[in-house]
């Protein structure tokens, strides 16, 4: 392994394509931060700022991402949620873990670590987030995808990840992703129970993960024991290109233009992408000009609203 490569998250640095689903290995297991403890109390910390998501494991993978929360709620506090995880018959995510004081250090421990590596094949490493769940036995992550690329890390328990690659149309069609890099929506995404034979899976346990690039469709089924998982995420100069161009080809078609597909026409992308980013930089300027807080995706860290 190349001597510069990350210790904290274990991959074939030499050989690593960040446009590839692969497996990992990691050593955070043990790291008192993400002992229940400390994450009852990160947990109240972050409720107070409304960074907790969760719902009832009445959900299943078809159940609408986005609004899994109000279709199957857990009314539970999130300390409460977590001191009986066992038995709460929930899934909880503590959103943006880098916006608080403590945990942003470890984001920081891991991402700087194998930054180096990553640099190399993948640069401008930015927008840097942490996302922690706690799920109870039995619970599902419905399916869905993310913009970030993501190196999703298996702490305590046991559960079993489907990913899809990001160029499977038939997992995630083309125009769910433009519309997804718009605005955010995952109501294009639609699950089949014949996409498990589509997906490349893993059945993790403590000291496991598995590496997913941006737009990777994925579902997560939890095992028989209450379990604790970790995401580090961020983007690069090329998912933000990718996002960019999907989101222009959402607009293109309010329009009534048909693009093809991002990546089929590289000139044709390429003028779409200088021309939309100069007039993205030019607002941030304005915004940062009259005093306001940009809205960046080159921002250190994710923005969390």
């Amino acid at each position: 392994m190349n001597a510069e490569a990350g210790r904290l998250i274990e991959v074939d640095w030499d050989h690593f394509d960040p446009w590839r689903i692969q497996g990992v290995r990691h050593g955070l297991m043990s790291h008192p931060l993400l002992k229940l403890p400390a994450l009852m109390n990160l947990s109240k910390r972050l409720e107070a700022r409304g960074r907790v998501r969760t719902h009832s494991n009445d959900a299943t993978p078809g159940t609408p991402f986005n609004t899994a929360p109000k279709l199957h709620p857990n009314r539970m506090s999130a300390a409460s949620t977590l001191e009986q995880i066992e038995k709460a018959r929930a899934w909880m995510s503590l959103l943006n873990v880098q916006t608080d004081e403590v945990y942003r250090t470890l984001v920081d421990d891991v991402l700087n670590d194998i930054k180096p590596a990553i640099d190399r094949v993948d640069p401008g490493m930015c927008y840097r987030g942490g996302w922690i769940f706690i799920t109870s036995p039995n619970t599902v992550t419905p399916f869905h995808f993310d913009k970030e690329h993501n190196f999703i890390l298996q702490v305590s328990g046991r559960k079993t990840i489907y990913v899809w690659d990001h160029r499977d149309t038939v997992a995630a069609s083309e125009k769910a992703r433009d519309r997804f890099h718009a605005c955010h929506e995952r109501d294009r995404l639609q699950w089949a129970e014949e996409l498990r034979e589509r997906a490349t899976v893993f059945h993790l346990e403590p000291g496991q993960g598995a590496y997913m690039p941006s737009t990777s469709p994925h579902m997560v089924e939890n095992g028989d024991n209450a379990s604790i998982t970790i995401s580090f995420t961020y983007y690069t100069d090329a998912t933000r290109r990718d996002s960019l161009l999907h989101a222009v080809h959402e607009r293109l078609r309010a329009w009534g233009i048909e693009p093809a597909a991002v990546g089929q026409r590289p000139v044709i992308d390429s003028l779409l992408h200088a021309g939309f980013r100069s007039a993205i930089n030019s607002r941030e300027w304005l915004r940062r000009s009259l005093g306001k807080r940009p809205s960046t995706d080159s921002a250190a860290y994710a923005i969390a609203t």
